[in-house]
């Protein structure tokens, strides 16, 4: 698989990454271990050697499936992860944010552990918290840097100013936020900054939770837990009408001989070098599926054919409810 640049520090991964929350977290039970084991391996196997976890995905079953998958590849492949919030250890689940200092490292040193590694090769702030100035969290993973712990700096859903002020501190290599055909408001100001900054986009969700891939419709019944269940795109109503995106991605799958999933990835990787989708999936066909997006390239006026139409869809539902695009750990 060919790979990408994800910022000024030399950090180089496939093309297409692997998110791997599902299988742990926010998408119904958790995936059986040693299946999901096998979809990481599988994808190390095909060519990825970028994968995606987090502190709070579990929380701490996601770090530890990964470390344990990924051991053999030690030294082959970039593992990221996040810290950002308080973790309740008897109820299981996060009860806020949390960006000290102090909370940084301890994060730093269990993730390590659990990671199996002896640095992190991408430490993001998974979101911004505003009780602690972002020149203080990006100080402290400096520190951490210095130390041989971490390798390169991310933020996840950070805006502009925010990035502006981390960078000066130390070097982001990576801003990681949701983006997909479906979901392009960064397109306005965040994307010119990270261009402008030389900061890659690690786009999470570049199937729109699943919705892009053509197999979900009103009919779709989700499982308990399942984060979908309580989203504003994803409801009876919003499923019907946003299937005019999928009319669109299905008409130029059956020109490229390719699948909606492929094209709406396809698209995603051709609107700038530096920036890396991360599905996630716990099947190694679907796996294999998105893996095959990293071979099409799109023409320019495929491209073109592509903006004009989807100007005219309008997508209905916000992505998050109010109270979870300020709390969510996903």
């Amino acid at each position: 698989m060919k790979t990408r640049k994800l910022g000024k520090g030399g950090l180089e991964v496939s093309a297409m990454g692997l998110g791997c929350m599902g299988m742990s977290f926010g998408y119904g039970p958790a995936g059986e271990k040693s299946e999901m084991i096998k979809v990481i391996r599988s994808a190390a196997e095909q060519g990825v050697t970028f994968f995606d976890t987090a502190e709070v995905y579990g929380p701490f079953a996601n770090e530890e499936l990964v470390g344990e998958a990924l051991e053999p590849f030690k030294g082959k492949v970039v593992i990221a992860t996040k810290f950002g919030f308080n973790i309740d250890r008897t109820q299981h689940k996060h009860t806020g944010l949390n960006s000290r200092p102090e909370n940084i490292r301890r994060v730093a040193e269990e993730s390590l552990k659990r990671l199996r590694v002896e640095a992190i090769d991408l430490l993001y702030q998974h979101r911004v918290d505003p009780s602690v100035p972002i020149e203080e969290v990006a100080g402290t993973v400096k520190d951490l840097i210095a130390e041989g712990k971490v390798k390169h700096f991310g933020l996840s859903e950070a805006g502009a100013a925010t990035i502006r002020k981390a960078h000066a501190v130390q070097p982001v290599a990576a801003l990681q936020s949701e983006y997909s055909l479906w979901t392009r408001q960064h397109e306005t100001d965040i994307i010119p900054t990270i261009e402008e900054l030389g900061i890659g986009l690690v786009a999470f969700s570049p199937l729109g939770k699943g919705f892009l891939a053509g197999k979900i419709d009103e009919t779709t019944r989700f499982a308990d837990g399942d984060i979908r269940n309580v989203l504003p795109r994803y409801t009876e109503e919003a499923r019907v009408a946003n299937k005019a995106l999928l009319d669109l991605l299905h008409q130029f799958a059956e020109k490229r001989n390719a699948t909606q999933a492929q094209i709406a990835l396809a698209w995603v990787l051709a609107q700038k070098p530096w920036i890396v989708p991360i599905p996630g999936t716990t099947k190694i066909h679907r796996l294999t599926e998105n893996n095959g997006a990293a071979a099409i390239l799109l023409t320019e006026s495929e491209l073109a054919e592509i903006e004009a139409a989807s100007a005219q869809i309008k997508v209905t539902g916000a992505r998050y409810t109010e109270a979870m695009e300020k709390s969510t750990g996903l």
